[in-house]
C-alpha cells in the first residue's frame, strides 16, 4: 500500500513553505512517527513525521522546492509490500549526522562530508559555519575508490579572475521573510533612535552578591535580560505610547505586557515573546528566556511563540558591539537595543571614575511617538537599571 507524505498545516497566515532538507534517501526504511523532512516558513521549521512504517519509495518535492498546504511530498511503501531498502545513509561515511538545513545545503555545494564535520551546535548538530570552516579540508577516500582520471590540460586563467572565488548560498525562506519584513519597517514606520548610557554597576554588584544562591534556589542564572526586563515594563506602564501599534488611523494601547526577546539562530534571527512578562519573578523570566532560545536554536519554535508581541528587547552586546540602531518589529512601535559592557571613564560627583557602562538605544516610531516621550522612556528604564531595587516596585 502507498501512502502519500503531505504538506500538513503550517500555521496561521503561513500558506507555503520550502523543503529544507530531506532526513531520509529514496529506499530507507521508515518508522512510523520518524521525521522524514524539515519545511521552512517564514517563521518557524516544521517537522514533517510519518504516517506509517514502511520504505520510502519515492521523493516528489526535493530540497528547496516550493510547496503548499496538502501537496505531496513523497510516497511511503507500507511494509508489508516494501522492497528490500537501502541501509539509512548520510554522507560518504554512511553515518546519519544531525544537522540544520542551511548545513547539509553548503555542504552538498561545496561537497563536503557532512558526516565528517563535528557539530559545534546544540546536542552535536552541525552548523552552516562548521561546513564552511571544512570546506577547503580534503576528503577522506578508501582503498576502493578508483583513481582519479588524469587531470586535462590546464588552461591559464584570465589574470582578472586568478585566485578570486565565489559562493551560491540560497537564502531561506525564513531570511527571505527577514530582509522583507526589515525593509518594509523602515519603508512604512518614520522610524527614528535616541540613544542614552546606564551605569551597571549596581546590577552587577547585585547579581555578584546573589547569583550562588539563585541559581541554587531557582536552577537558572541571573542575568542582566530580567533586569532590562523588568526596567523596560515599568518604563511602559510610564509612557503606554510605546506599547502600541497603528491599525488604519486608530491606536491600540496594549494594557499587556508580552515582551520580545530576539534570538540568532542559524537560520537569522527570531523574536520568541515571553508573555504576560509583567506577571513574572526575575527567575521565572529567566527560565521563559533561556527556554525561548533553546527551542529557538534547535528550531522548535511554534507559531504562537512568535505572534502577538508589544514591545522588542535585542542585545547586540553579546556579539561584541558597542552601539547600533535596532530596527523596528512591526506592528510594534518601538524596540530596546542592549549593547556590551564596557569600563569607560565618567565625571562623577566632580570626580573622573571608572565605570562599567552600557549604551542603550530606543528606536520607535514618530507617527505616535514623540521625541519628549521617547526620551523619557529611555531615561526610566537608565533609572530602573541603575537602581535596581526600583524594580521590585515599579517593574
Amino acid at each position: 500500500m502507498a501512502v502519500e507524505i503531505k504538506v500538513p498545516t503550517l500555521g496561521e497566515s503561513i500558506v507555503e513553505a520550502t523543503v529544507g532538507a530531506w532526513r531520509k534517501h529514496e529506499g530507507d526504511p521508515i518508522t512510523a512517527g520518524e521525521v522524514l523532512v524539515e519545511l521552512e516558513t517564514d517563521k518557524v521549521t516544521v517537522e514533517v513525521t510519518a504516517t506509517e512504517s514502511g520504505v520510502l519509495s519515492r521523493i516528489l518535492k526535493p530540497d528547496g522546492a516550493v510547496v503548499t498546504m496538502g501537496e505531496t511530498l513523497g510516497v511511503i511503501t507500507a511494509t508489508a509490500e516494501a522492497p528490500v531498502a537501502a541501509q539509512p545513509h548520510d554522507g560518504a561515511s554512511g553515518a546519519r549526522v544531525m544537522a540544520t538545513p542551511v548545513a547539509r545545503r553548503v555542504a552538498e555545494t561545496q561537497g563536503v562530508d557532512i558526516a565528517a564535520i563535528p557539530g559545534s551546535g546544540p546536542g552535536g548538530r552541525v552548523t552552516k559555519e562548521d561546513v564552511l570552516k571544512r570546506e577547503s579540508a580534503p576528503r577522506p577516500t578508501t582503498a576502493t575508490q578508483a583513481p582519479p582520471p588524469p587531470a586535462p590540460t590546464p588552461v591559464p586563467a584570465p589574470v582578472s579572475s586568478e585566485g578570486r572565488r565565489e559562493e551560491r548560498i540560497r537564502m531561506s525562506r525564513r531570511r527571505q521573510t527577514i530582509a522583507a519584513r526589515l525593509v518594509e519597517a523602515q519603508r512604512t514606520a518614520a522610524m527614528l533612535t535616541t540613544f542614552n548610557e546606564i551605569d551597571m554597576s549596581a546590577v552587577i554588584e547585585l547579581r555578584k552578591r546573589h547569583r550562588d544562591q539563585f541559581r541554587e534556589r531557582h536552577g537558572v542564572g541571573l542575568g542582566f535580560m530580567s533586569f532590562f526586563t523588568k526596567a523596560v515594563i515599568g518604563a511602559l506602564k510610564a509612557f503606554p505610547l510605546l506599547n502600541a501599534e497603528i491599525r488604519g488611523d486608530e491606536i491600540i494601547v496594549k494594557h499587556y505586557y508580552d515582551i520580545g526577546i530576539a534570538v540568532s539562530t542559524d537560520e537569522g534571527l527570531v523574536v520568541p515573546v515571553l508573555r504576560d512578562a509583567d506577571r513574572l519573578s526575575f527567575a521565572e523570566i529567566e527560565r521563559g528566556i533561556e527556554e525561548l532560545a533553546r527551542r529557538a536554536r534547535e528550531s522548535k519554535l511554534t507559531i504562537a511563540d512568535l505572534q502577538g508581541g508589544t514591545f522588542t528587547i535585542t542585545n547586540g552586546g553579546i556579539f561584541g558591539s558597542l552601539m547600533s540602531t535596532p530596527i523596528l518589529n512591526a506592528p510594534q512601535v518601538g524596540i530596546l537595543g542592549m549593547h556590551k559592557i564596557q569600563e569607560r571613564p565618567v565625571a562623577l560627583n566632580g570626580q573622573v571614575v571608572i565605570r562599567p557602562m552600557m549604551y542603550v538605544a530606543l528606536s520607535y516610531d514618530h507617527r505616535i511617538v514623540d521625541g519628549r516621550e521617547a526620551v523619557s522612556f529611555l531615561v526610566r528604564v537608565k533609572e530602573l537599571v541603575e537602581d535596581p531595587e526600583r524594580l521590585l516596585l515599579e517593574g
